[in-house]
């Protein structure tokens, strides 16, 4: 018992030191565990992978073999330049949208580089709504007989259409001139939207998916959508305005087409947008738990995997939207078979920009307000053929006349 009460003063002194270190022991670990916290993305992700860069290669690759292929029969059956060029220009939104996706993808890695490519896909974009738009314009015979057709004609109110405001009003030379003006502001504000996000990037002051007020991602997405959704209310506006006159071209379906290659993968690019900064998606880490690939990166790795395997079906829609044996004359001709320098000739006139540069001219400059264009050849057009397209040799030498609104009837 004496030895008991002895020790009993011993234990009581020694159990609080005791209790104290150990308590400052798991304190130390837990702190040093929260500052060394191990990511849950360490190993690499699908994107990351050999997997991810064939699959879609191998996508690619189709999509650009079957649009090649059309472009190719469209060029060695160029009967109609005033039309093919136009259909050509957006037939290579397939492989400049996927070779572009996969090369982003092939550069996962290294963080930042989508941004480069993709800008140059974003440009493209803009250019495709206006060339359809034009070819709406010639499969109507150009402005002055697209006037001649609907000049006067009361503007009907529809909710579908958002031309509920527009209702007591006539079709006049300024719903043209809007609806080119609104496409074409779109090819302006694009390529500039797309340098400044290459400046802004540089600098450090651009994250994709980040809508924080002290970066460019916010202020150039709102931009970007009111400029987009301006080019194709004005693409609905035309459409709705000339239906009747387009019936025998099958535009709802070339419409759509074009709609879904570019509005639907500009909202699925929102949607993964959401998806990180809900923390969907994740970054990934380095192996000393430090940020190595941004969400903002892994976001666009995906937007650029979808497009890449997305292109393969928009390149079999766009056959079908666009088909070359309209522009076949007879038997004859589709046994033809053009030397490859006159199929060289037929890509430079469809990749020659004067035509949009006069065009953008046109639409925006006061002088010509009040005037339509109409485009005149040394050739008289052929009858038409099947699809209400008429046949045009391809040394057809092209030209345009201004005639007053005021005169055109």
């Amino acid at each position: 018992m004496v030895l008991n009460a002895t020790m009993s003063p011993n234990n009581a002194s020694g159990t609080p030191s005791m209790v104290s270190g150990l308590t400052s022991t798991v304190a130390t670990t837990l702190a040093v565990a929260n500052t060394t916290h191990i990511p849950p993305k360490l190993n690499p992700i699908f994107l990351q992978t050999r997997a991810a860069q064939a699959v879609s290669g191998v996508f690619v690759w189709l999509a650009v073999l079957i649009t090649g292929h059309q472009v190719y029969c469209h060029l060695r059956y160029y009967n109609n330049p005033t039309e093919q060029k136009w259909i050509v220009r957006i037939l290579f939104i397939v492989p400049i949208y996927a070779f572009d996706s996969w090369l982003s993808l092939l550069f996962f890695n290294q963080d930042s580089y989508y941004v480069y490519f993709d800008s140059v896909r974003d440009c493209y974009e803009a250019f495709v709504i206006y060339n359809f738009l034009s070819l709406c314009y010639e499969y109507l015979g150009g402005e002055s007989q697209i006037m001649s057709e609907i000049r006067g004609k009361p503007i009907e109110s529809s909710f579908f259409y958002c031309t509920c405001c527009l209702a007591g009003r006539q079709y006049t030379i300024g719903f043209l001139r809007f609806c080119k003006q609104a496409t074409l502001q779109f090819c302006i504000v694009k390529p500039v939207m797309a340098i400044l996000t290459i400046v802004l990037q540089s600098v450090g002051l651009y994250q994709d998916g980040n809508f924080s007020p002290t970066l460019g991602y916010l202020y150039i997405t709102i931009i970007y959508n009111i400029s987009i959704s301006l080019a194709l209310y004005a693409l609905f506006l035309f459409y709705f305005a000339t239906k009747d006159l387009l019936a025998m071209y099958d535009p709802l379906l070339k419409f759509f087409t074009i709609k879904a290659v570019i509005f639907l993968s500009f909202w699925q690019s929102v949607l993964l947008a959401i998806f990180e900064t809900v923390d969907i998606i994740s970054p990934i880490y380095s192996e000393n738990g430090k940020e190595r690939i941004g969400t903002g990166t892994v976001a666009a790795g995906w937007q650029n995997f979808f497009i890449c395997i997305e292109m393969f079906f928009a390149a079999i829609a766009l056959r079908y939207a666009f088909p070359h044996n309209v522009y076949t004359d007879d038997q004859h001709d589709m046994e033809r078979r053009e030397p490859m320098k006159s199929i060289s000739s037929s890509l430079r006139d469809t990749m020659n920009p004067n035509d949009v540069i006069q065009d953008t001219v046109h639409n925006f400059s006061p002088a010509y307000q009040q005037y339509t264009q109409q485009s005149t050849s040394d050739k008289e057009l052929d009858k038409p053929r099947n699809g209400g397209h008429f046949g045009r040799s391809s040394a057809t030498n092209e030209k345009t006349m201004l005639l007053s609104s005021d005169d055109e009837l």
